[in-house]
């Protein structure tokens, strides 16, 4: 049985390469127009892409995000499905090699099934 749900705020449901978008969405809680709006000023203001990782979690930082380092890997790689099943509860924004996805409560939300990425940090409401 699988936690993922689908999820795609684009206001045009495309799939345009824009998971950080949809992740920050999702985790915030804010529209795509307005998570894409945000992590644009961060990006901006850093002189760097909106999607790179230093800006997304610039963002999340001020959004009261914590950053965590997955302390097995690369040893033993967690999956995101895996990282759900250890994480029943709590709002995470998981950082992949390419990729990134929200994980509410246990379940995680993403326009395709991103179960088998492999996570290697991640965001923690605090």
């Amino acid at each position: 049985m699988s936690n993922w749900h689908p999820y795609n705020p684009n206001p045009h449901h495309s799939r345009v390469g824009d998971c950080t978008v949809r992740a920050i969405s999702r985790a915030t809680g804010h529209d795509w127009d307005t998570s894409y709006l945000w992590l644009s000023v961060f990006g901006f203001q850093m002189k760097n892409m909106p999607s790179g990782n230093c800006v997304w979690g610039a963002y999340l930082e001020s959004e009261g995000f914590r950053w965590h380092a997955m302390e097995r890997y690369p040893e033993r790689p967690c999956t995101v499905a895996e990282f759900c099943r250890e994480h029943p509860h709590g709002l995470y924004v998981l950082g992949c090699d390419g990729h990134v996805v929200t994980a509410v409560d246990g379940e995680y939300w993403d326009s395709w099934d991103s179960g088998d990425e492999v996570v290697i940090y991640y965001w923690e409401k605090g």
